[in-house]
């Protein structure tokens, strides 16, 4: 009996697991969670990677950005013809994937993040082992409107040459 509800424990743990993954998605709409399909579509499209490091649920700076950026009409626009949009969330009142979480923090330590939000611009090539490697064009932070952020991050695109 105790190695039936064993059983029973992790086949539900592990169905939980499943649908967290499938329910778990960025906050804001457009927004990727996941590096790879992050890499396909600037792959596909010719974009760089606009990487939002954010703590959703706690970082206040992090509301504003997304209030006073992130969801205003010009901001998307703009995004839909610049960049391909990489949420990288480091929440603490929800949970997320065991595979988007260290994900997210493998890409913290590699852009030394130290503080959120902190928003990274860059390229990124898969050598022949399958590891990526990181051109990065620049980071910002908060500001106070979609046109200041959009004007900072073309200054950095201008580095990219494309």
């Amino acid at each position: 009996m105790n190695h039936f509800l064993i059983a029973m424990a992790f086949f539900l743990f592990g169905s939980l697991n499943v649908n967290a993954q499938e329910a778990y998605k960025a906050e804001n709409d457009g927004w990727l969670i996941n590096v790879e399909e992050a890499y396909e579509e600037s792959k596909r499209t010719g974009k760089p990677i606009l990487a939002n490091f954010t703590g959703s649920d706690w970082c206040g700076w992090c509301k504003r950005l997304t209030a006073s950026v992130f969801v205003k009409d010009s901001f998307q626009k703009w995004a839909d013809q610049n960049v391909v949009l990489l949420e990288l969330d480091f929440p603490r009142r929800k949970d997320i994937p065991t595979e988007i979480r260290q994900q997210n923090t493998g890409l913290k330590n590699a852009f030394r993040v130290t503080g959120f939000p902190t928003v990274w611009v860059f390229d990124l090539e898969k050598d022949e082992t399958g590891k990526f490697n990181i051109s990065a064009y620049g980071k910002t932070g908060y500001t106070k409107t979609a046109e200041e952020f959009t004007s900072g991050v073309d200054q950095m695109l201008t580095r990219r040459g494309k």
